[in-house]
């Protein structure tokens, strides 16, 4: 019997474990980074030890680790969470070696599914539907062009190790195979250490079905249905759902059994999840199985009312399956957001920062998997995504209504994320409606209109911030206080306040006569009354509007939430700011906090507009600085591993016809 369970896993997963570990009395033990200290998994659990280091390679995935500090704590058993060391075959064998249960897949099972290209062959032995493609040893340009054109365009290049779209490549036609391949072995190659790719048909507009599947150590398998997670970005979940919208009873059953029957071909036990493609034909193919609990497994327990982390507990204490294929039945519909630091309109940049102010709306059917708090640090060691939102409602309708709920009134201050653009994706008529596919974000989402609304809310945010401020004056006066702050006996003289919200700086003149406020921003003019202020709260109207505003502060930055626009900042730009170094032509700064990942050119060198100058690394997306210009390596101002601040010197390049040795 398990009686304590050492999660090595971090953020929202780590709290999730902790939460059924709490109900069924077993004791949790955390591990955690020197970044994470502070966070809610650490504080939830029983007990915490620390692993020293900052990423993931100097903490959660180094074994020894992870390892000692179960010895150490004298746990049961091992949850790997996912990511990490959670689909590793070495992991899951050393736990078994050292006297720990393993919460996950037996070895051989992970072992199988490892390789893209092992796990395809496997399943075609099985006759589970497999795309068109290669999968063979033979790697060089001129067989793997041949069997492209065998197969026929478009195709896509998949590395067979990792995932996460690393390694993965689209082509269109024969001429551009070359180039694709290489782009894709290389980013292989630095992503897993492996270049080895396969080849598959490219179905376009497809969607992206999974099915939960569990196992036991009796040999029993079951699904508990299928997720929907087409809807997607840089080949990443952001939005899944149960149950899908593109699944007639029939297609549902015949996907099912093949999900069983890739399980079996495995000897699967515990939790995992079968992934297949399904076509505008209606044809579905195996893509991979996950060996592991999946990001968004809170949707099927929404629909089935089960707890999924109790299961792998179960089975991993040699237990049978609690139900039978019988027995699962799905009650409702369930929809998951994942909240991501992230800047949609600049092509999902990742965020840093602090949280200043984290509050989540209470309704029936809404659950909440978070892994920050009011005052956590968000930085540059591991994936954007802070919470998880889940919505449960009788019907698809109901579900995504109360999304839209909690999309517009959770407050994440402090950070730039993705709530304003998942609000966005919810209320476009096609996603509504179900018609979606895993390139929906990028061919069709319209982020003209939606980058235009959100300028709506930039005006908005701009008005509160000049009327929560001049409260604050108020309130701080002493002298004649019945005059209202910024008072001038000539009310035509517009005063004036200026603000930035990201790098553009807004001019806003504004007069106060009579309760109300004329506020002129560029060639648009309100007018503007506070209705109401109370703490961080305030009521104000616009033009006959009244808006809800919620107000965080941190040093000079101002955080305003609105329903229909998320969180926006502004920052009050000084009368006599301080002069700060103009940057130079030739120097290359750090766009956000990242580590450095690769630097790839000497000083001397000499460089070509677009040639790669430096990779960074933050929040596990790569973001590679190329020359802007032709010239040579002037200076190289960072080494490689270190951590830096955004806005930091990289090199620098001067421009030169001839060589400077």
């Amino acid at each position: 019997m398990i009686q304590s369970i050492l999660i090595a896993n971090r953020g929202e997963i780590a709290t999730r474990i902790i939460k059924t570990c709490r109900r069924l009395g077993i004791r949790s033990i955390a591990v955690y980074a020197n970044p994470d200290k502070d966070l809610p998994f650490v504080q939830a659990a029983d007990e915490a030890i620390a692993l020293g280091g900052n990423s993931a390679k100097e903490a959660y995935l180094v074994q020894d680790k992870i390892i000692a500090a179960a010895k150490q704590t004298k746990a049961d058993a091992i949850h790997p969470g996912f990511g990490f060391l959670s689909e590793q075959a070495d992991f899951a064998l050393r736990c078994k070696a050292e006297g720990f249960i393993f919460i996950g897949p037996n070895a051989e099972a992970i072992q199988k599914m490892g390789l893209k290209s092992t796990a395809k062959a496997i399943m075609q032995s099985q006759g589970v539907p497999t795309i068109p493609g290669y999968q063979g040893a033979k790697q060089s340009l001129e067989v793997l062009l041949e069997e492209a054109n065998k197969i026929g365009y478009p195709i896509l290049i998949k590395a067979i190790a990792g995932g996460g779209g690393k390694g993965m490549r689209i082509v269109s036609q024969e001429r551009d195979f070359k180039a694709a391949l290489l782009a894709a072995q290389q980013e292989a190659q630095n992503s897993f250490g492996n270049a080895v790719v396969i080849l598959e048909r490219y179905f376009k507009n497809a969607r992206h079905i999974e099915f939960q599947i569990f196992g036991d150590q009796q040999g029993n398998v079951i699904h508990l249905l299928e997720r929907e997670c087409s809807i997607q970005r840089r080949y990443q979940k952001i939005i899944e759902e149960s149950p899908s919208p593109s699944l007639s009873d029939a297609l549902r059953t015949a996907m099912g059994n093949a999900a069983i029957l890739a399980a079996k071909a495995i000897d699967y036990d515990n939790a995992g999840t079968v992934e297949f493609i399904l076509t505008e034909a209606q044809e579905f193919f195996f893509l991979e199985v996950n060996t592991r609990l999946q990001v968004e497994h809170p949707v099927t327990e929404m629909i089935t009312g089960l707890d999924l982390v109790e299961w792998q507990i179960l089975v991993a204490e040699g237990q049978r399956l609690p139900l039978e294929q019988a027995a699962i039945q799905s009650t409702g519909y369930a929809i998951e957001c994942r909240l991501y630091a992230e800047d949609a309109s600049n092509n999902f940049f990742p965020s840093t920062g602090t949280v200043v102010h984290w509050e989540t709306p209470n309704l029936e059917g809404l659950r909440y998997e978070t892994g920050v708090k009011s005052g956590s640090e968000v930085g540059i060691y591991y994936d954007p995504m802070l919470a998880k939102i889940i919505a449960h409602g009788t019907h698809r309708a109901a579900a995504i209504r109360k999304m839209h709920y909690a999309l517009r009134h959770l407050k994440c201050m402090g950070v730039v994320t993705n709530q304003a653009f998942l609000l966005a994706l919810l209320q476009n008529k096609a996603v509504q409606e179900g018609k979606y596919h895993t390139n929906f974000i990028e061919q069709e989402f319209d982020f003209e209109a939606f980058n235009q609304q959100q300028q709506e809310g930039q005006n908005i945010a701009l008005m509160a911030t000049l009327l929560y401020q001049w409260h604050q004056r108020q309130q701080e006066r002493t002298l004649i206080p019945s005059l209202g702050a910024g008072w001038r006996s000539n009310f035509y003289q517009a005063q004036q306040a200026t603000y930035q919200i990201g790098a553009t700086t807004f001019l806003l003149h504004y007069n106060y006569k009579k309760e109300r406020f004329d506020i002129q921003i560029g060639t648009q003019g309100y007018e503007v009354s506070l209705v109401r202020i109370q703490g961080p709260s305030l009521s104000i109207v616009i033009d006959g509007w009244q808006h809800q505003i919620h107000v965080a502060t941190s040093e000079e930055a101002y955080y305003i939430h609105h329903s229909n626009y998320g969180c926006i900042k502004t920052s009050l730009v000084a009368k006599f700011p301080t002069i700060e170094a103009e940057k130079s032509k030739g120097d290359y700064i750090a766009p956000m906090p990242s580590e450095v990942l690769n630097i790839n050119v000497k000083v001397g060198q000499k460089v070509t507009e677009g040639q790669a100058l430096i990779t960074l690394l933050s929040m596990k997306m790569e973001n590679t600085i190329v020359a802007q210009e032709d010239g040579f390596i002037e200076n190289i101002l960072v080494t490689e591993g270190n951590s830096i601040a955004k806005g930091t010197l990289l090199l620098t390049i001067k421009e030169t016809d001839t060589d400077p040795a």
